[in-house]
């Protein structure tokens, strides 16, 4: 489908330039000159007192004849450290689970945990950015709304998050692949300038997004800030529901132009096929974030932005940490597996979860599936 043209009026906005200061390194310190060292003289490796007794030392004994003179230290206590992760069937964490309910299973043997405590863990997250010149032409709101959510995300991830920056038009274009180096990041966004191409192919790109991420391990997220709108794909709505279930990678989106279609609404600027366009795109993000376990955000006002970056962040960070004491003494570099269970104590019986209303919730454990026990230090 094609949108209609939007009227000229309102397209223009006053935009502040966004400046990025380039550290530099300082001049190199001196070195410092060499210093040249004395020959040693020609009788110095002659020993002038040969006639007196040489010191004993205790390093020149037999190693068989000094165990006992040396400590030696061993720690029987492996303490293991689990992140696990309960959300239910969309994908959405579920928080306030008691301690006293986890039950840690290394090689079938319940294991006596510690303490469990919240925690956060890195996320693992593309950004779909829609970037044609259907609605972000140069120095235009919706260009200036774009940047300002792409970049205002990337300033909330942690440096320890793994983002990737994926732009489509036609065809979808990564700027950046999935790394930790925030440089590169930035490298990736700095080529938003011009747009290309008219057309806007939503469905195209972020399949294909999924698609590779679905064989990435731990919590991982689309971030997709589009207007919804789908131009020419080569699939269908129906096939990129399909396509996107199967890969199984949450989906957050951010509708873009949500004030200035209102404004020129409101101004009779906006036919009744361009306003349904409109919809059926809000319509189509809200399906793809809700099938996905996501969500979808359209926001109005600028000073929203920070609330839904909060919003995506704590969906996908929140986990428990778990703490124990293997009681597997063994110090032999073998693979031992793990089980997290939700259990009652009280009949030892798999827990069930409700939510507010007091309807029972379909859950799922997200933890590693084992580790590789340390080795006898010798």
């Amino acid at each position: 489908m094609r949108p209609y043209k939007l009227l000229a009026v309102l397209t223009a906005a006053a935009l502040l330039p966004a400046c990025l200061m380039i550290g530099q390194e300082g001049p190199l310190k001196d070195p410092g000159s060499t210093v040249a060292r004395p020959k040693k003289p020609a009788d110095a490796n002659k020993n002038p007192d040969t006639d007196l007794p040489k010191i004993p030392s205790q390093l020149k004994k037999d190693p068989a004849k000094q165990t006992g003179d040396l400590a030696s230290f061993k720690s029987d206590v492996d303490i293991v450290t689990l992140d696990v992760a309960v959300v239910d069937n969309k994908g959405n964490f579920i928080p306030g689970i008691p301690g006293g309910n986890f039950r840690v299973l290394e090689d079938n043997v319940p294991q006596q945990i510690g303490n469990v405590t919240m925690g956060e863990a890195p996320l693992t997250i593309a950004m779909v950015i829609e970037f044609s010149n259907l609605f972000q032409q140069y120095w235009g709101p919706g260009w200036y709304q774009t940047l300002q959510l792409a970049w205002g995300f990337a300033q909330s991830l942690k440096p320890e998050d793994y983002v990737a920056v994926v732009a489509y038009d036609i065809r979808p274009e990564i700027l950046t692949d999935f790394t930790t180096d925030k440089a590169k990041v930035h490298e990736g966004l700095n080529r938003l300038q011009i747009a290309a191409f008219r057309e806007a192919n939503l469905f195209d790109a972020v399949t294909d997004t999924a698609d590779r991420m679905s064989g990435i391990e731990g919590r991982k997220a689309i971030l997709l800030i589009s207007s919804g709108i789908d131009t020419f794909s080569k699939i269908t709505f129906d096939q990129t529901r399909k396509k996107l279930q199967e890969a199984g990678v949450p989906i957050y989106g951010i509708g873009l132009l949500q004030t200035l279609r209102e404004l020129i609404d409101a101004r009779g600027g906006m036919g009744s096929m361009q306003r349904m366009d409109f919809l059926q795109a809000d319509n189509e993000m809200r399906t793809f974030a809700k099938e996905t376990g996501g969500a979808a955000f359209f926001p109005r006002f600028q000073g929203e932005f920070p609330g839904i970056f909060q919003a995506v962040h704590q969906a996908l960070r929140n986990q428990y940490v778990l703490t124990y004491s293997s009681s597997n003494k063994k110090h032999d570099g073998a693979f031992r597996k793990l089980k997290v269970e939700l259990v009652n104590p009280a009949t030892n019986e798999p827990l069930p979860v409700k939510d507010e209303k007091g309807k029972p919730i379909k859950y799922q454990i997200v933890a590693k599936a084992g580790y590789k026990a340390p080795r006898e230090v010798e």
